[in-house]
């Protein structure tokens, strides 16, 4: 029989700068039920986190910077506490994000180009006044 070495656990402050959140984010997420586990505490009560709190973290970044509201973030992580059985409700969940960023890309886009024909616009003017 061979030994097995367990999985490192990080601190809050080693998970911290290996996601660049701070430690007081990763606090807040916790007291918001963004975490689709409870934290496991050592004897002193210090907060050790697993490897795949990484990966956790780096989807909720991406949920957040895309625009998903906490409350959804918060809903997403009970889904996910819960278990199997409500895949459809977090394939709803990501699709209704998915299409407000679909539809975020298309207002951005109309807006860019009014900015690039005010840019072209310019550019005009000023091969105009080079003549």
């Amino acid at each position: 029989m061979t030994a097995t070495t367990a999985s490192p656990m990080l601190t809050i402050g080693e998970l911290a700068a290996e996601v660049g959140l701070s430690t007081h984010t990763l606090r807040w997420y916790e007291a918001q039920g963004l975490f689709p586990q409870p934290i496991p505490r050592t004897g002193s009560g210090r907060r050790h986190y697993g490897p795949e709190a990484i990966g956790w973290l780096r989807l909720l970044s991406r949920l957040r910077e895309s625009g998903m509201p906490v409350a959804k973030m918060a809903e997403y992580s009970r889904l996910v506490r819960e278990g199997d059985g409500n895949e459809a409700a977090r394939i709803a969940l990501m699709e209704a994000h998915s299409q407000a960023l679909t539809e975020q890309i298309e207002i951005l886009e109309r807006c860019r180009e009014v900015i690039d024909d005010k840019v072209a616009l310019y550019r005009r003017r000023l091969a105009d006044q080079s003549v």
